[in-house]
């Protein structure tokens, strides 16, 4: 017995260093001389104010702004979560059907086909800050009459501001909604 317990016992010391000690050393090193914040929040500044964190998503509401994703979490960073319903939860599809008649009230020229499913359902974090840039262009419209600013104007706007995939192959086309939202205020 003597011969089963000793080597548990170092098995078990061995695996309490290496998950509880050297990999969460590993990961903090990676962050601190490898992210580009290392590993801080990336604050956005707008007129030398803090306007909120490029990493998470806020809530724009507003016609004359770009709407981000929803949120599971009403845009808590300090609780990240999804719903957790699947797609046959009746609470889930009413929910998700009442963001689809939102939009359809404030983007009456969009059908209802056209909407990207990223404008009615939150991420699995809750806090995604960016959008595909179809999700964007499909809001031109709204902005444009809102604002007075040519569609025109708008779509080089979101072409500016998308984030090509990783190395040109990692993940998709993405626009990050607080910086296009900046850029959008200080359009003349």
């Amino acid at each position: 017995m003597k011969q089963d317990i000793l080597p548990a016992i170092r098995l078990t010391l061995v695996s309490l260093i290496l998950v509880s000690v050297l990999y969460p050393l590993l990961i903090w090193g990676f962050a601190q001389f490898i992210s580009p914040a290392q590993g801080k929040a990336q604050l956005v500044y707008h007129n030398g104010k803090a306007v909120g964190a490029a990493l998470v998503g806020q809530n724009f509401s507003k016609d004359h702004y770009f709407w981000g994703r929803p949120s599971a979490v009403d845009y808590n960073a300090a609780g990240s979560a999804g719903s957790n319903k699947g797609p046959s939860n009746p609470d889930y599809l009413a929910l998700v059907q009442s963001r689809i008649d939102s939009f359809l009230v404030h983007n009456p020229q969009v059908p209802q086909k056209d909407i990207p499913a990223e404008l009615v359902t939150a991420s699995g974090s809750g806090l995604d800050p960016d959008l595909s840039p179809a999700a964007a262009k499909i809001q031109v419209a709204r902005i444009s009459l809102s604002r007075n600013i040519p569609a025109d104007k708008l779509y080089q706007l979101i072409e500016e501001h998308t984030q090509k995939p990783l190395l040109g192959m990692f993940g998709p086309p993405k626009v990050n909604v607080l910086h296009l939202n900046i850029a959008l205020d200080q359009l003349k």
